[in-house]
This record gives structure tokens, sequence and C-alpha cells, in this order.
């Protein structure tokens, strides 16, 4: 599948992921790669779990906002960074502008998770309420940037950020040899743009799959059409996943990934389910979108060696999505 469409602004390069890297080293973890054998033996693969649960603010995204925060010119910075996010790119630009002591705005939709609000202001972080759209959360952003001048750090169709991001698969190859294929999340693209970007320069041979809610499943529509299909307000429990593609995340998407499987709400909430009990570890229902398609799909899977990102933990543990019945 190609590209149909030409991105507007400049497609980062892999030298643009080794200089991200060592600008954020200081400030993010590399995190760890575990597994489960009780996981390899449900779905015949052997699985290698890069949990950016376990990241500073507990979500992948701090690559991403690091990397923009700490790239500024001291005038830049000085206008502070601003953003919108459903919550962890809210929260990690948060922690980011925290840690260079800049201010920062986001505006988050009043549906978001109220543990992703609380970080945002334990970060230092101003929120501005939005409704839960997309349209919305651009329309109130746009006032936001007209009133501060602050540099705006786009959650995921930004050279900087997918460069950031672009680290995760950087450490994951490192840490794990011989991959067969790589799942993440998709919801704007960012993450999955940032595996494209390190895995075409320095291990072309390894497979790109992309998980998504089938509640929010434009980028799969997209992928099949040949062209970006957005939708303004989609509905699911993976609140991380439900904005759209853009140019730029398009241009990696279309280009590298080899296909997108969706999952359902109960297969969402059940691969996260999954996941507490076995691993002992926090992931938010975003990240378990990625196992739920391996555990409907495993055909494609078999036998291989599966990197898999859990993308963030981030969780609102008063309201736990299995505490309410899902179809």
């Amino acid at each position: 599948m190609s590209s149909s469409t030409k991105p507007t602004m400049r497609i980062p390069s892999y030298d643009d992921v080794l200089i991200a890297h060592e600008r954020i080293k200081p400030y993010i973890h590399e995190t760890p790669v575990l597994t489960s054998r009780f996981l390899n033996d449900l779905t015949g693969a052997e699985l290698f779990f890069k949990c950016e649960n376990l990241q500073k603010a507990a979500a992948f995204k701090v690559r991403g906002a690091c990397n923009a925060v700490f790239g500024l010119s001291d005038k830049e910075a000085k206008l502070g960074v601003a953003t919108h996010s459903s919550g962890n790119h809210a929260l990690s630009l948060s922690y980011a502008a925290g840690q260079r002591g800049i201010p920062v705005t986001v505006v988050m939709p009043k549906t978001a998770p109220q543990a992703k609000k609380d970080a945002v202001i334990g970060y230092g972080g101003s929120i501005v309420e939005c409704e839960p759209s997309t349209s919305s959360r651009e329309a109130v952003f746009a006032e936001v940037v007209a009133k501060s001048g602050a540099d705006f750090v786009h959650p995921y169709n930004d050279p900087r950020v997918i460069a950031g991001q672009a680290t995760c698969s950087k450490e994951l190859l490192g840490q794990v040899e011989n991959l067969d294929a790589v799942v993440a999340p998709i919801g704007g693209g960012g993450m999955i743009s940032g595996t494209c970007l390190t895995l075409s320069t320095l291990a072309p041979n390894i497979k790109i799959y992309a998980a998504e809610p089938l509640n929010a499943d434009d980028a799969a529509r997209s992928f099949k059409a040949g062209y970006i299909i957005a939708d303004d307000a989609p509905n699911t429990v993976a609140d991380g996943l439900k904005v759209p593609l853009k140019d730029l995340t398009w241009h990696f998407v279309s280009n590298f990934v080899s296909d997108i499987f969706t999952a359902t709400e109960a297969e969402i909430v059940a691969a996260m389910k999954l996941t507490w009990l076995r691993m002992k570890i926090v992931i938010e229902p975003s990240s378990a979108v990625a196992l739920a398609v391996i555990l409907k799909n495993p055909d494609v899977f078999k036998g291989q060696r599966i990197g898999i990102i859990f993308t963030g933990g981030n969780v609102d543990l008063d309201k736990l999505p299995w505490m309410n019945k899902l179809n």
C-alpha cells in the first residue's frame, strides 16, 4: 500500500531518532521487556512485552513530549507549550514541561479519565476542558494558542514527537533479538509511526501490525480504502485511541504497516484483565488492544516471536472497565 497524500511537514529521519534518544535519556526510563509463559502457551507465539506502562508518567508519550520540549530554544521555551489530548500526551507534556520549568496548557475532553486529569495537574499543567470530539478539542485549542503564543506540540502529527516515540522500538530491538513482528495500538498513529521509522531503517524484515478498537476503527478503514477516513467522536473504552490519523502519521501507516486488526470492547477488556491477572502489571485499555488482536487472530502470529508495546498504565481505579457490563 502506498500513501496517497504527501505530508505537509518534514518527515523525520532515523538521524532524528538518534538525536532524540540522546536528548531525552536523562528524563525517561529504558523500560523493561517482560514475558509470560501462560500467554505464550495461550497464543502459541513467543510474546515480548515492551512495558511503557512502567515509563515516566506511565506512558510512552513522555518520549515524544520530552524530545519536543527539550528541543526548544530558550526563547521559544519562555512562552511555554500547549496541546490537546485525551490524557496521556497531556500528562506527558506536563511532565516534560515541568522538568524544564516552563508553563504548559492542555485542552482535554470533559470525559477524560480523572486519573489522567489529576496527573496533568500534579505535574503542574493547566487544563482547559472541551467536548469529547476531535472538532471541539481543535477549536478550543486554537483559542488557547492564540492567547498564549505557546509552542504547539501535537499529540502525534509532529516530527519531533514521532522521532521521540521511535526510541521505544529502538530500545526493543536492543533488548530482544530475532523478532518476526511488532504489534502496537493505533489511534492517531504516533507510536506506530515511530515504530515504522525505526524498523524500516534497522530491521525492515520485521512486520509491523497495528491494533485498534472496532468501535474506533477509522485507521483500519483508512488502510483498506487507501486514504484517511476520520471519525469525529468514536466511543470506546480505549480512550487513548479515539483520535484520527493525520497526514504525517498516514505516511508511515500507509507505507510500512502490514495490516491493522481490530478488537471488540469485550475483547479489549478481557485482554486487559488477563494481563493484570497473569502478569501482575497495570495496563490501561488502550494498551490491551495489542494483546487482544493477537488472542483474536492466533493463526497470524502462531510460532513467531512477537514484540508487543504496552503503551500506558494510567487508569481510574474507581472505574475499572470490568466493573461495567460490556457487549
